[in-house]
């Protein structure tokens, strides 16, 4: 055989042999995208969510005689401010995850508020309404971190499936970058003071 004919068999076997594997490896890393951006609108459904009980939430305490304005003004506040970040799921960047997060936290802290608050209100507390908002809430706080927890693990299964070889070449070929993932707030890792 001659050598030029050899040569053009052998790249012709690479293109075949790498190609197949080439797209298939494609199309993986485009279903673990999609996981990230499923995963990021399960994280806004929740966060959603709990944009929806605060109206709610607020308007039964105002019911309450007597109760701390200021408290509800920054609950309000804090809900405007958290509804107003949006972060697309093609849009992904840690920069905007944490602006995003921050908006979320602070909307925590001033619920947080509110419930603490909301315990000196005796009529408050033997509200129906209030107790079942606050139930709900609870629970869809407990919805939000595990649907966090979800959005890390499927960021880092994408984010270790584009760093690794062969995926590596596709993926930058493909431009995926790498998906950032939801940290703890700043200060979570001391506990709470508790007074009595």
């Amino acid at each position: 055989m001659k050598k030029s004919t050899l040569v053009i068999v052998i790249i012709i076997a690479v293109v075949v042999l790498f190609g197949g594997c080439g797209i298939s490896k494609y199309n993986k890393i485009v279903n673990l995208d999609e996981s990230v951006k499923t995963s990021w609108g399960t994280v806004q459904s929740q966060y959603q969510r709990r944009m929806d009980l605060i109206p709610n939430l607020v308007a039964t305490v105002k019911g309450a005689a007597n109760f701390e304005k200021e408290t509800l003004t920054q609950v309000i506040e804090a809900r405007a401010k958290a509804t107003s970040i949006q972060v697309k799921a093609d849009d992904l960047t840690p920069e905007k995850i944490q602006q995003y997060q921050a908006a979320q936290g602070q909307l925590t802290q001033a619920l947080g508020r509110l419930m603490m608050v909301s315990e000196q209100y005796p009529t408050l507390q033997a509200n129906q309404n209030f107790r079942d908002l606050q139930a709900q809430i609870e629970g869809t706080e407990n919805r939000i971190a595990v649907a966090r927890k979800d959005f890390n693990e499927v960021a880092r299964v994408y984010n270790s499936g584009i760093r690794t070889f062969p995926n590596n070449i596709i993926a930058g070929f493909g431009g995926f970058q790498q998906r950032p993932y939801f940290e703890a707030q700043a200060g979570a890792d001391s506990a709470p003071k508790v007074q009595f």
